[in-house]
């Protein structure tokens, strides 16, 4: 009784599991560019996902929601591009990055996430990212980024550019501003960010930005390293 259907569900079964190699190999064409998309977020993939299916020359190969996993499955599915995002919880983006290149796997990693800070920017880049773009690029921005990459181009969204520039500019190109001189005058005399606001009648959040563009032209990592770096290069008395 249990032989006579045995040869029949073994052959379907057989049929079946052939069914997707087959499909996977025929759709990629020289028009059409794979992806895997690699976001912890399922909202963000899943709108990831629709956008693309809905537009021709893309083909969607599959989905990763931590960086260890989009390694793995970039193996193992060969796609022409990987959307990475960064922060993962349970693998980041910049160490799949850098694992993608130690493997040597052709794959481009397009970086789409919402940091454009420096320690977000520079790490990815470092690592072997082919472009960097935020999560609020238009559509059609995105697609052209994802044809681009899949080419090899670079591709970085404007104020990640802007970040770039302004970091390999020497300090001479870039001089402080007489506000961010007079910011870092009290700084040196170990005023507070409260109390350079009160002096300077403007808010702490404009001393922060201040701050920020001091650091960033004089290339220190804090006050202290700023205030060393302003004698060293004549900026203070």
């Amino acid at each position: 009784m249990a032989e006579h259907r045995a040869p029949e569900q073994h052959g379907g079964h057989a049929q079946q599991a052939q069914h997707p190699d087959h499909t996977d190999h025929t759709r990629r064409t020289d028009s059409v560019i794979t992806l895997l998309i690699v976001d912890d977020h399922p909202v963000v993939r899943d709108g990831l996902r629709g956008m693309f299916a809905s537009a021709p020359g893309f083909a969607v190969l599959g989905e990763a929601a931590d960086g260890v996993e989009g390694v793995e499955l970039a193996a193992r599915l060969d796609p022409d591009v990987v959307l990475m995002d960064l922060r993962m919880p349970g693998g980041g983006g910049v160490a799949a990055i850098a694992e993608l290149g130690r493997r040597g796997l052709r794959c481009k990693v397009l970086v789409l996430t919402t940091y454009d800070t420096d320690s977000d920017t520079l790490p990815a880049i470092e690592a072997g990212a082919t472009g960097y773009l935020l999560k609020d690029t238009p559509r059609d921005e995105l697609f052209t980024a994802v044809r681009a990459a899949a080419e090899g181009r670079t591709v970085l969204s404007p104020a990640v550019a802007g970040r770039l520039v302004s970091r390999v500019r020497s300090p001479r190109d870039e001089p402080l501003s007489a506000r961010e001189r007079e910011v870092l005058e009290l700084v040196a005399k170990g005023t507070s960010n409260r109390e350079i606001a009160a002096v300077l009648f403007i808010s702490e959040a404009t001393v922060k930005t201040h701050l920020t563009h001091i650091y960033g032209k004089l290339g220190a990592k804090d006050r202290a390293a700023a205030v060393a770096m302003g004698y060293e290069r004549g900026i203070l008395g």
